[in-house]
């Protein structure tokens, strides 16, 4: 490899660091004709899968040329740094020789817009394309849709590559307005839109014909950026839920702003990262996709905010005290998700295992579930007759003084910025 090679990655490579939209679960792309790589569940740079694996990716913007002026983003044009661009055959060379080598798992493959939105996409199909049909590449590749690309473009890029996603960027409009007034979210509405209804209609082509291909196997997803511009949780989860459900989303990503100018729409440069913050919005996400919440649950006028230092099912279940206790021999499945200390394998075990009987307490621990936590919200065959009831502040006091966050020892001065 080229000392100017090694430069180029260097320096892309850095600045690719701040996408996290990158997860690459739900591939199932399958090796063919004796080619290289298998992108079933396959993955990013060191992230995981689905399944719990550790994997990683090439993780490279193919320029940090970029002809926007996001204040949020280490590549806009006014910024001064190092510059670079690869070509579309080095991408492929990097690829390959790192996957030979055991490196990688895949690709993950953005880049600054430079001269306008199809010139960049262009080259992004040019390099995937190199990489399925000249070089017989089966491996995961992730590719972003460039917002303003042509729907040609992207749907070519579609039939190659086994994730796609675009970047919302701010969760407002009025936040993005703010920091890249050139940008609009329509800007990315509509790709996501076309990519959304490109692969239903694949999807049942391919019930008929048999020979249609897959398009973007592994489905699309977005990124917002999170405590750059002063949105409430409340603000960032309904973007988040409205998005997956008009265009079938994947993931959601929420990646707190890490502050690269002293610019004053933001906060400065030494503040620290909203760490604790983006772990919250996850769990809120989770909640969301997997648990049965609405959003509305969650965050509402009444509580725009999520606690710091409680996660956001225990606050629900604080807030909704006169649902508890819950009889962990009766309740149906969907209100057992909704216990604190208690997740989606253990609800599940909890079902299968009452068949054979009423639960016991010293059944539910050996199950899993976090009982400390567990024991303020349910009934079980031999929980004692309890006189008192406690107020909410009373049992959160009693799980806090039994556990304790590793994120509240970062420090949190951001959330106190706005």
């Amino acid at each position: 490899m080229s000392d100017r090679l090694i430069e180029k990655l260097n320096i892309l490579a850095d600045a690719a660091k701040y996408d996290v939209s990158c997860s690459s679960s739900g591939s199932d792309r399958k090796n063919t004709n004796k080619g290289l790589g298998n992108g079933h569940h396959s993955g990013i740079c060191h992230t995981y899968t689905e399944d719990g694996r550790c994997v990683s990716l090439l993780k490279i913007l193919l320029t940090n040329h970029c002809i926007f002026d996001c204040a949020y983003c280490v590549s806009r044009r006014s910024n001064d740094i190092e510059r670079a661009a690869f070509t579309v055959d080095e991408v492929v060379e990097l690829t390959m020789n790192f996957y030979r080598r055991n490196y990688i798992e895949g690709l993950f493959l953005s880049s600054g817009i430079f001269k306008n939105a199809d010139f960049t996409m262009e080259r992004l199909l040019r390099v995937v394309k190199k990489l399925r049909l000249e070089e017989n590449y089966n491996g995961y590749i992730h590719l972003k849709t460039i917002p303003g690309a042509s729907d040609e473009l992207i749907t070519e890029a579609g039939l190659y590559a086994d994730r796609m996603s675009i970047n919302l960027e701010m969760p407002t409009e009025v936040g993005l307005k703010l920091l890249a007034p050139e940008k609009s979210h329509d800007d990315v509405v509509k790709p996501l839109a076309f990519v959304k209804n490109q692969i239903v209609q694949f999807k049942q082509e391919k019930k008929l014909i048999k020979s249609v291909p897959k398009f973007v196997p592994a489905g699309q997803s977005t990124q917002m950026v999170i405590g750059a511009t002063p949105e409430t949780d409340k603000d960032i989860m309904y973007t988040a839920a409205k998005f997956y459900k008009n265009f079938a989303l994947k993931r959601v990503y929420y990646s707190g702003y890490i502050p690269i100018s002293n610019d004053s729409r933001m906060p400065v440069l030494g503040t620290q990262p909203p760490l604790l913050r983006e772990n919250r919005l996850y769990q809120t996400d989770w909640l969301m996709r997997f648990y049965g919440f609405d959003v509305q649950e969650l965050l509402n006028d009444a509580n725009p905010h999520l606690d710091t230092d409680i996660d956001p099912k225990l606050s629900w279940a604080l807030r909704n005290l006169h649902l508890f206790p819950i009889d962990i021999n009766t309740a149906d499945y969907q209100m057992i998700l909704r216990i604190p200390g208690i997740g989606v394998g253990s609800a599940q075990k909890i079902i299968q295992a009452r068949k054979f009987g009423k639960l016991y307490t010293y059944q539910l621990k050996k199950i899993g579930i976090a009982y400390n936590r567990a024991k303020h919200f349910i009934t079980c065959a031999d929980s004692p007759f309890q006189l008192k009831d406690f107020q909410g502040h009373q049992i959160k006091g009693f799980i806090l003084a039994e556990s304790q966050s590793k994120y509240l020892k970062t420090a949190n001065n951001q959330m106190l910025l706005f």
